[in-house]
């Protein structure tokens, strides 16, 4: 179910990206003022209301699979829908796809496939109390308490001296929120499942409480999201919050639920290896996008005759010595060796 949730919200989310640059090139074919300066015809638009339904229940789709799988699974999913937005972008505005980018879409395939085979069994958490006691552990505090420190040191001194000229800063700060995003949705799942049974989970401390920190963690990691597109290249962003929001997520779900405890070192060896090729994959798919590199150039390189290579200079001063003039046999001869 949660896998299945996973990918069904990678092609919503990556589905409504078409839909909404759609409507948005309609509007600007037929003179209205584009949404970069700063208009909003798109708003009467049924086509790009169609695209924000859908990448509304995408999202919807990708907070309830974290109810029903490891976020081990989940989250590098994630890279399907980068996948489907290309390769839909290609099918209808003729946006064309190279070679390093074909390869980059087959990489992410693989190493999702990988991670789903290699997943870990998520340790089993079905009440809040149990999710209490997980919030609670000491290993669990300390690593909150690191990346709190680490969030509120970025916000506050590092963002407003060098946020504007290090990409890292405010990605980092996004990435680091991440691990109260999925801790919340995680103990939120559990509340909405009990509360068709019990009642009085509405009622809970904690529920509230991760309800807050949700609504929180999102607004901040989205207005930081929105400083580093607007500041920095796109295609550069978007690998590296991928990865850093990751990292961060699996190194979350480790350490709340203790997932990759009773895993073997094949299963191990297999997820990180998994996620590295989801990160080739996804960096290869953006950061080349715009190099002119197809098969046939590729082709016609490999199978190009070489040209005879000149000789070196030396061997040609050797072989034209003979017609050099003769030297003066009077006064000293000087050599000099360069």
């Amino acid at each position: 179910m949660g896998l299945s949730l996973a990918v069904l919200s990678a092609f919503l989310i990556g589905g409504s990206i078409i839909l909404k640059k759609k409507a948005l090139l309609h509007l600007a074919s037929i003179g209205e003022t584009r949404a970069a300066e700063g208009g909003h015809g798109y708003l009467k638009d049924w086509l790009w209301w169609g695209g924000l339904l859908t990448m509304g229940g995408g999202e919807a789709a990708n907070f309830t699979a974290y109810m029903f799988a490891p976020a081990t699974v989940v989250t590098p999913l994630g890279a399907l829908s980068v996948l489907i937005s290309a390769v839909l972008s290609s099918h209808f505005f003729g946006e064309t796809m190279n070679l390093l980018g074909k390869l980059g879409c087959m990489l992410s395939i693989l190493g999702s496939t990988i991670m789903v085979i290699h997943a870990p069994e998520e340790e089993e958490v079905t009440t809040l109390t149990e999710m209490t006691e997980k919030l609670l552990d000491p290993g669990f505090l300390v690593f909150a308490s690191i990346l709190l420190v680490a969030c509120m040191l970025l916000i506050f001194y590092v963002s407003p001296r060098f946020g504007q000229t290090n990409i890292l800063v405010y990605i980092s700060i996004c990435s680091l929120l991440g691990a109260f995003t999925v801790s919340s949705v995680k103990g939120l799942g559990i509340a909405i499942r009990t509360m068709f049974s019990d009642l009085s989970v509405v009622r809970h401390p904690l529920t509230w409480i991760l309800l807050l920190t949700l609504i929180g963690s999102i607004i901040i990691q989205v207005n930081y999201l929105n400083k580093s597109l607007d500041t920095f290249n796109t295609l550069l962003v978007y690998p590296i919050y991928y990865v850093f929001f990751t990292t961060v997520v699996l190194s979350t779900s480790v350490i709340l639920f203790k997932e990759w405890g009773a895993m073997s070192g094949v299963d191990v060896v297999g997820t990180i290896g998994g996620f590295l090729v989801i990160v080739i994959g996804v960096s290869m798919l953006h950061l080349f996008k715009d190099m002119n590199m197809c098969f046939e150039d590729l082709r016609s390189n490999l199978y190009q005759p070489q040209s005879p290579s000149k000789m070196e200079d030396k061997h040609i001063l050797i072989e034209n010595i003979e017609s050099l003039p003769p030297m003066r046999e009077e006064g000293p001869r000087v050599f000099i060796i360069s």
